[in-house]
């Protein structure tokens, strides 16, 4: 089943009735001379088990905890906003797996020579849908191509610093320079809303499949409770790049993150993506992934399984 990425920008009260969220605007709620059967009918419910996502995206958004507390035990992650509408907080349940204390023990048992070999298969495949990206834009990959052979056990030699080099300075051509930088100028703004996103969705899959999020096999920055999720996320980021250059051939204007931008990139989580040859949401796709990586960790695979672009 296809959850739903829900984004709510305006003051809001948001609660739980009957399994269901319901969606109350201020300005109709505070109304005393609107009918009670009016106010009803301008509620908005959404059943709990069809969320995947939600993103909060307002200062005077209204949340309760018995709302939250069914988000977090039907595995919904959810997404704060600071006052610039850029992500700032991630919120996920403590247990999304019944056999969660043994999926720990694998992952934290991991060898380090395994890790590696991991982390150089996900090095690999990002390098590979980062040059289908740019093959889709007319723009030359062989190079990315090749490079995609020359990563060893645990990218030694670095070649994923190397093809990001090279792919960031020839995406954007009708940008003319262009410096991938989390304060840089746009389109970093879209990136960095779009990554969001994914990563939110990634860490999901993670608490899900019954890992830790927080335990890399390649990032390990002390600072981050997300070390695993930053790495398997990796190959999925060409599909935000490929959504951004997507944006800005159409032509709008990307100079400021709009709700319409916004929208496009909340769609990420339901873009088909391929996997083993066959079609799946995004969504459904690093499901996938999280799930071959425990088994990966348990000794049942050897491979995770990445999605193709």
């Amino acid at each position: 089943m296809i959850k739903r990425t829900l984004y709510f920008g305006n003051p809001s009260y948001l609660s739980l009735r009957n399994g269901q969220l319901v969606l109350r605007l201020p300005e109709v709620s505070k109304n005393d001379a609107l009918p009670d059967t009016f106010k009803r009918e301008a509620e908005r419910t959404i059943p709990i088990e069809d969320i995947g996502v939600v993103v909060l995206d307002h200062s005077q958004i209204t949340v309760t905890h018995g709302l939250l507390e069914a988000l977090l035990e039907n595995n919904c992650a959810v997404i704060t906003c600071d006052k610039s509408r850029m992500p700032v907080g991630l919120m996920l349940p403590l247990c999304g797996n019944t056999t969660q204390n043994e999926r720990f023990r694998y992952q934290l048992a991991a060898s380090q020579p395994l890790k590696k070999q991991l982390w150089q298969q996900t090095v690999q495949q990002k390098i590979a849908n980062q040059a289908a990206v740019l093959e889709s834009r007319g723009i030359v990959a062989k190079n990315m191509r090749a490079w995609v052979g020359e990563v060893r056990s645990g990218d030694a030699d670095n070649m994923e610093a190397r093809a990001a080099a090279y792919y960031w300075s020839v995406l954007f051509p009708e940008l003319g320079y262009f410096r991938r930088d989390r304060e840089g100028d746009p389109p970093n703004n879209l990136l960095n809303y779009g990554y969001a996103i994914v990563r939110a969705v990634v860490a999901r899959a993670l608490v899900v499949s019954g890992l830790l999020p927080t335990c890399g096999i390649h990032h390990h920055n002390r600072y981050n409770a997300y070390c695993l999720a930053d790495d398997i996320m990796e190959p999925y980021r060409p599909y935000v790049d490929r959504e951004v250059c997507n944006i800005l051939t159409s032509g709008l204007d990307y100079t400021i993150l709009t709700t319409e931008l916004k929208s496009k990139l909340l769609s990420l989580p339901t873009v088909e993506v391929s996997v083993q040859g066959r079609r799946s949401p995004l969504m459904v796709a690093v499901a996938q992934t999280t799930a071959s990586l425990y088994k990966c960790f348990s000794g049942e695979l050897r491979k995770i399984v990445y999605p193709e672009m």
